[in-house]
């Protein structure tokens, strides 16, 4: 056998121990219309289940999403899905901040208003969140009638379900698995709780990718 035949060998035996030890059972999440970035068809699907209000998700936005976008989102490795999971007990201004977020989707400015709301977390009141979407020069009477709408609401609630279904029970969360072509499911193989170093979603995105950087 080569060297190269033993290494596309050992990755998958690597990766079979690695959910093994960690007991990991495996499961179906649908991402439906959930906004992503990268390429379409990438390989590998990584999906953060996140809080607005929720520090560490602030952590991992700010020093190690940029290291993942940079080596695997946007060369077309990983496709990248944000999910919604407010932790209302403990953050209470976190679901209205997860409804801004997708009024400005609506008005395709989500990622613009990610970064002001991760990187303004004591800002998250309903006037902050007019402020900000003014500050994105969006149609601020549209944003408002979208902020208090239900059905604006019933979009986060179902985030939420699909997390509670998927065993997402803090924030972040990070499920990965391989990218179905044409298909809004995807076979999650392992996850990452809490806001880890780059190192550790690097071992874990190498790995599903085959060993390929």
């Amino acid at each position: 056998m080569t060297q190269r035949g033993f290494r596309m060998l050992l990755g998958p035996i690597l990766l079979f121990l690695l959910f093994a030890e960690a007991g990991f059972s495996q499961t179906i999440i649908t991402v439906d219309d959930a906004l992503f970035k990268g390429e379409k068809d990438a390989k590998v699907t990584l999906i953060e289940f996140a809080d607005y209000q929720c520090t560490f998700c602030a952590r991992f936005y700010r020093e190690t999403l940029p290291q993942i976008e940079k080596n695997y989102i946007f060369t077309g490795k990983v496709k990248f899905f944000f999910r919604n999971f407010p932790l209302e007990r403990s953050h209470p201004q976190a679901f209205k901040a997860a409804v801004a977020a997708n009024c400005a989707a609506e008005q395709g400015t989500f990622w613009a208003m990610q970064n002001r709301l991760f990187t303004h977390q004591q800002e998250l009141g309903s006037n902050d969140l007019l402020q900000h979407a003014k500050m994105l020069a969006l149609d601020s009477a549209k944003f408002m009638r979208c902020l208090d709408s239900e059905a604006s609401a019933a979009k986060i609630r179902k985030d939420l379900a699909d997390g509670q279904k998927a065993g997402v029970k803090v924030t972040p969360t990070f499920l990965l698995g391989l990218t179905e072509p044409d298909s809004s499911e995807i076979k999650v193989l392992t996850q990452i709780v809490g806001a880890e170093p780059y190192a550790t979603f690097k071992e874990a995105l190498d790995s599903l990718l085959g060993g390929r950087k």
